[in-house]
């Protein structure tokens, strides 16, 4: 983000947003934040400009469209190349996100789903095939999300 600081009506209709951003109208925000319809359409327009919202997209739950497995994968890449690798790691068959890490030796994170084992283990294959260092796989439970409470207060 640029000069753009956010303030308190910004919060408000971000925390709005992570709640619920398919079935919230602007006037329902509106009312949330006191603030008038026209209002919450400009700030929004606003914060995805500024690139504070990257987009809309769907929460899926991998485990009951059919892909039960979701696993974490660890890995080092070289660091003045770890940036630029994330878009090929994000081509992988199974891959559904990439966090790149700035502490630890480990530094990229690579999320990955499937219905098997003969799903995940190729995604750790062109992992390594890519340069990667795969140190540490994590097979995941459960994983739920919330609003970020700083943005639920003017």
């Amino acid at each position: 983000m640029s000069d753009y600081e956010l303030d308190g009506v910004d919060r408000q209709i971000l925390h709005a947003l992570q709640e619920d951003a398919r079935n919230l109208s602007s006037g329902e925000i509106a009312e949330r934040t006191d603030a008038s319809s026209s209002t919450v359409r400009k700030r929004i327009q606003r914060l995805e400009s500024e690139g504070v919202i990257k987009g809309y997209s769907a929460d899926v739950d991998y485990q009951k469209s059919g892909y039960p497995l979701r696993m974490l994968l660890f890995c080092t890449a070289p660091i003045p190349e770890r940036g630029e690798m994330i878009e090929d790691i994000l081509s992988i068959p199974g891959v559904v996100s990439v966090q790149e890490l700035v502490t630890g030796e480990q530094n990229l994170l690579v999320t990955a789903v499937g219905e098997s084992d003969d799903d995940i283990t190729p995604v750790a294959q062109e992992l390594l095939d890519m340069g990667l260092t795969v140190a540490d796989e994590v097979l995941v439970r459960s994983h739920e999300t919330t609003p970020f409470e700083d943005f639920s207060s003017p």
